[in-house]
């Protein structure tokens, strides 16, 4: 994801590396760079040339601290404005009210329906005493019923339809009839996607909306798009006044423009990201998190929130021990990459971990952890607790009892000797999440050598 940008960031970064002092000098290249590399991700051109102008404001005589290099605070400032152009802080959803309807509406091909389902999941997690209906008001496409009844069944989340009818106003008000007969708290309404800026659909759009009086109207935003998501936003919320954005395809090639532009340009706060197809792929659009991965410093933010929906308390606590009286054993590595199978695939969670992007060729699909826990079984209590070496005979003991080969052992081994170092990282994580200020990129190697 932005991983062109990043690079050329990266570049950008690196050639202020020797400075003494941020001048109007070597300030002008840097953001002149700054600024093309901005273009060429698909940023909107009149964000681009409000972004480096409040950077170069900024930057130009700016007092530098003794212990920082002009290069890291350049950093700094490119940082600080990502994330003012994404919105600084999270944004939550208005979910006040006997009966919160939330109306999502997008281009076909955004990802609409999925998402609705993934925002429902997303929902029914934090707010568990709120009963939640999702309504089918997508008549134009002929699967999208079938597939949000297809989703709904797998979160146990019920979705209204209405066979044979063709009119989307009618089946809207119906579904808002019975969500407040039936005692529902939130209303979520997926509605037709358009192949363009239809003006019938348009139309059509604006009377459900009218009808509905929805507390939330989302734009769903396929981030591949770039600007072409950006202007259609605009659009949307010229005709429907939407009240934020949720980007979608966040894991795919992805190219930034619609990221940095699209709130800048529509005023109205991005929401959520899709981060993958699964419909727990869905979290709450953080501007520093994106800010950090778009310059390449990983997720440290979405990887805290991971490892709290994961770990509880005392489990940290009792691997931070372990950890720091390197008594981390073979044990303990099998429990904990069960534990991180469970925030998602490992390659993706290394993704997330500035410093780790060397560990990238580590993965851990099922068939490998079925390995992994056969060998760890298959060595006796003394091996486990890392009392005995591996020797070569016993490695080819390990082998035959787990029915694996030796090379398989012997990269567990390795891998167990690297992940032990991985995890000493994470017990910080919480204080890293914090903020992102210049301390925080320092501590953890920024910039990259």
């Amino acid at each position: 994801m932005f991983q062109g940008l990043t690079d050329k960031l990266q570049s950008v970064f690196s050639s202020l590396r020797g400075q003494k002092v941020l001048s109007e000098e070597n300030m002008s290249d840097a953001v002149r760079q700054v600024r093309l590399a901005l273009l060429d991700a698909d940023v909107n051109y009149g964000v681009a040339g409000e972004f480096v102008k409040r950077v170069r404001e900024k930057a130009v005589g700016s007092e530098v601290l003794k212990s920082v290099s002009p290069g890291q605070q350049f950093i700094k400032l490119v940082h600080e404005e990502l994330a003012a152009f994404m919105g600084t802080e999270e944004e939550s959803l208005d979910l006040n009210g006997k009966l919160s309807i939330i109306m999502l509406c997008g281009l076909q091909g955004s990802g609409k329906t999925t998402t609705c389902a993934k925002l429902a999941l997303h929902i029914q997690k934090k707010e568990s005493h709120k009963r939640i209906l999702m309504a089918a008001c997508d008549l134009q496409r002929p699967a999208a019923i079938e597939q949000l009844q297809k989703l709904g069944q797998a979160i146990d989340v019920p979705v209204f339809t209405m066979p044979g009818e063709s009119n989307p106003l009618k089946v809207a008000r119906k579904a808002m009839e019975t969500a407040k007969a039936e005692g529902y708290d939130i209303l979520l309404v997926d509605t037709a996607g358009r192949l363009h800026l239809d003006e019938e659909l348009m139309v059509e759009l604006e009377k459900v909306k009218k009808e509905l009086e929805p507390r939330e109207v989302l734009f769903v935003a396929n981030a591949t798009t770039g600007q072409d998501a950006v202007r259609t936003a605009a659009e949307f919320d010229k005709r429907v006044q939407i009240t934020g954005s949720i980007l979608t395809m966040l894991d795919g090639n992805a190219r930034a423009g619609a990221a940095i532009s699209i709130r800048e340009v529509t005023k109205k706060p991005l929401k959520f990201e899709g981060v993958g197809e699964k419909t727990t792929d869905l979290q709450v659009f953080n501007p520093r998190s994106m800010a950090d991965r778009i310059l390449g410093m990983g997720d440290v933010i979405n990887l805290v929130k991971k490892a709290q929906e994961t770990y509880d308390e005392k489990e940290s606590e009792e691997l931070e021990k372990k950890l720091r009286k390197a008594s981390f054993t073979y044990e303990d590595y099998l429990k904990q990459m069960s534990m991180v199978k469970k925030m998602g695939s490992f390659k993706s969670i290394l993704k997330m971990i500035p410093g780790m992007s060397s560990l990238g060729d580590l993965d851990l699909s099922e068939k490998e952890f079925g390995k992994l826990e056969a060998i760890i079984l298959s060595m006796t209590p003394s091996e486990r607790q890392e009392k005995d070496e591996l020797s070569v005979g016993r490695r080819k003991r390990i082998a035959t009892g787990s029915g694996v080969h030796v090379d398989d052992v012997n990269r567990m081994v390795k891998g167990f000797k690297r992940v032990k170092q991985l995890f000493k990282s994470m017990p910080n994580m919480k204080s890293q999440a914090k903020k992102m200020g210049l301390n925080d990129m320092m501590n953890m190697g920024w910039p990259p050598k």
